[in-house]
């Protein structure tokens, strides 16, 4: 039997990795007629999480024989920009996609973008391969960019305009709210960033076949209608949440699950800010002394920042005595931990852990949804912003410490600070049962489940989206 190939062309690093693996995976397991091969885009940084991670997925039996990898050649270029670092494998990706052209085992049905690989699009048409992208937010964030594209290039607007308008809102199709200019994330206004760059990856949108997007209709249902029927939009398919499911136990020695087991249920605070997530030495004072006042049990996952040359964060201990409150350690033990990486979706399975201060990331946010444990938000960069007020005023499954902290990236300005006191308060709301938003999410998370079974809503368009993969090889 003929087996129907998707090439997939990810963008490098775990945040966008992850989930476009988790869900070529759901859609290998759904049907055995299809194969995947993916064209992983080379980076100067080497990053031995994803390394492994690679190798763990390639190595699995259930998908090894239908799923494949082919690390391309590393080029020297001179794109500094992040959104078009890998416009220089153009040329490698259509010779391989070239050489898979013409494999008899398998008939190529299209290929699978990220969305900063768009510019992929013209090798997918140069061989009449249809071009879908794969979306690694959400919705709401995805109609934003989409209705942002909308302002500048239909109707000649400067988006930079929006950049630092405290109170200025702006209505969306996407949120049944008005959007505060505040959240608007930094690289679509702030002009360091080069928007322009950013915003035409969105703009190639309009171009693709279709678009899968890692969420359930549940979750977003307000954005993903508005997306179905915006003519502009190609088809939507919601078909996640994609997560990484075998992330969710402990190693058996692992003296962080030791503490967990001896604290009450829904007791203890989780603190984590994703792979690229940490503070200057002065914000880390205040969530430590934030978190003293608050009275609440807490795991911490506190990072040392990353260096431009080696992006994989460094874990020593020693880290921990420089930047926290003196004596801060001492006073909290027994009833707070810090520790550098953590097994993030195994912390929050825990039944000990009731809260989950995060940056709003939106694997972050779709792991929180998915084990019922509400957040309260802190968000750092990207679209983060815009996923906190999304979950605190939309949703309200979320409390917030800030909703527009935005991590400066240029040096040109001093780093922002949140003070001790409003994270304290944040926490203790989080932590409070008053409000419902445990109940909501936990709500939530039982939808997440239902949407991936048969009959489900990311069942319902996984469906349909195999079914478009196989009439372009009928």
């Amino acid at each position: 039997m003929k087996k129907s190939e998707l090439v997939f062309i990810p963008t490098p690093g775990l945040s966008h990795l992850i989930p476009t693996m988790e869900t070529a995976k759901l859609l290998l397991h759904r049907d055995g007629r299809l194969a995947a091969t993916v064209l992983l885009l080379p980076t100067s940084s080497k990053d031995t999480n994803a390394e492994t991670y690679i190798k763990s997925t390639a190595s699995n039996p259930t998908f090894s024989s239908r799923l494949r990898f082919i690390n391309l050649p590393f080029i020297q270029h001179t794109n500094t920009h992040f959104f078009e670092q890998f416009d220089v494998q153009i040329p490698n990706a259509r010779r391989e996609i070239s050489n898979l052209v013409r494999q008899s085992d398998s008939r190529l049905a299209g290929v699978v973008l990220d969305i900063f690989c768009t510019e992929f699009a013209d090798v997918a048409g140069e061989f009449g391969l249809p071009a879908y992208l794969f979306y690694t937010g959400g919705a709401v964030s995805l109609g934003l960019f989409q209705h942002l594209v909308s302002l500048k290039f239909e109707h000649g607007e400067d988006v930079t305009a929006y950049k630092d308008a405290v109170g200025v809102e702006l209505p969306t199709p996407y949120l049944s709210l008005p959007v505060p200019a505040e959240v608007l994330p930094a690289v679509t206004v702030d002009k360091h960033f080069f928007p322009d760059i950013f915003l035409n990856h969105f703009k190639r949108v309009s171009e693709m076949r279709g678009v899968m997007i890692n969420t359930f209709y549940e979750l977003e249902s307000y954005a993903v209608e508005s997306l179905l029927s915006d003519d502009k939009t190609p088809e939507i398919y919601p078909v996640g949440p994609a997560l990484k499911k075998e992330t969710l136990t402990f190693d058996e020695d692992d003296d962080v699950k030791k503490w967990l087991d001896d604290q009450p249920e829904n007791s203890v605070v989780f603190l984590c800010f994703g792979t690229a997530g940490s503070f200057d030495g002065a914000q880390v004072r205040e969530i430590a002394e934030g978190l003293e006042r608050s009275g609440s049990r807490f795991l911490w996952s506190l990072r040392k920042p990353a260096t431009r040359e080696n992006f994989e964060l460094e874990r020593e201990s020693e880290y921990f005595e420089q930047v926290l409150p003196e004596g801060f350690l001492e006073r909290t033990k027994g009833v707070g931990r810090v520790i550098g990486w953590a097994p993030q979706a195994a912390v929050l399975a825990h039944a000990a852990v009731g809260g989950f201060v995060s940056h709003c990331g939106w694997n972050s946010t779709l792991e929180s949804v998915w084990f019922g444990v509400p957040m309260a938000t802190f968000p750092l960069h990207a679209e983060q912003q815009l996923n906190a007020f999304y979950l605190v005023e939309e949703l309200g499954v979320a409390e917030a410490i800030t909703m527009d902290y935005k991590m400066d990236f240029t040096g040109e300005n001093p780093p922002e600070t949140v003070g001790r006191e409003v994270i304290a308060a944040g926490i203790r709301r989080l932590m409070a049962e008053e409000g419902g938003r445990r109940r909501k999410v936990e709500e939530m998370g039982k939808k997440a489940r239902a949407a991936l079974v048969e009959g489900g809503s990311s069942y319902n368009a996984q469906t349909l989206f195999i079914e478009e993969v196989m009439r372009n090889i009928a």
